[in-house]
């Protein structure tokens, strides 16, 4: 077996392998600087039949001094404070941001999320592993 980095005669070989596997969606743009890691598993005939691809998301997180301010400010603190956020996120090229919530908290900030365009994803099961040198 052999990793070795991605190049650009891998993409039909990683496009065909895509397709074939049949998830629903769509092909990653492999020049995106975003992904930060392309490795490629080769063969014994040097043909490419695995591949790992690593792209950088974003978790938000949200602080939040409490009682300052009555309900009505706080939202609207929340609202100029998302727009700014997504802006600044856009122009340095992300395009997700993640956010897990507390379990207290789930259900009645998920709704204000929700209000601003955030989608709960349970179409994919989240897994998490720690890097330890």
């Amino acid at each position: 077996m052999h990793i070795r980095p991605y190049t650009k005669a891998d993409l039909d070989a990683l496009r065909r392998m895509h397709a074939q596997q049949g998830f629903e969606y769509a092909f990653p743009d492999l020049a995106d600087p975003l992904f930060v890691s392309k490795l490629v598993v080769e063969d014994g005939a040097g043909r490419a039949v695995m591949a790992s691809l690593a792209r950088l998301t974003c978790e938000m997180y949200l602080l939040v001094a409490p009682g300052e301010g009555n309900p009505r400010q706080r939202y609207a603190r929340l609202l100029g404070l998302h727009r700014a956020g997504e802006c600044d996120l856009l122009s340095r090229g992300l395009h997700d941001v993640h956010a897990w919530l507390p379990p207290p908290i789930a259900k009645k900030f998920g709704r204000r999320l929700a209000a601003l365009g955030w989608v709960r994803d349970d179409a994919w099961t989240p897994y998490c592993r720690r890097l330890v040198l």
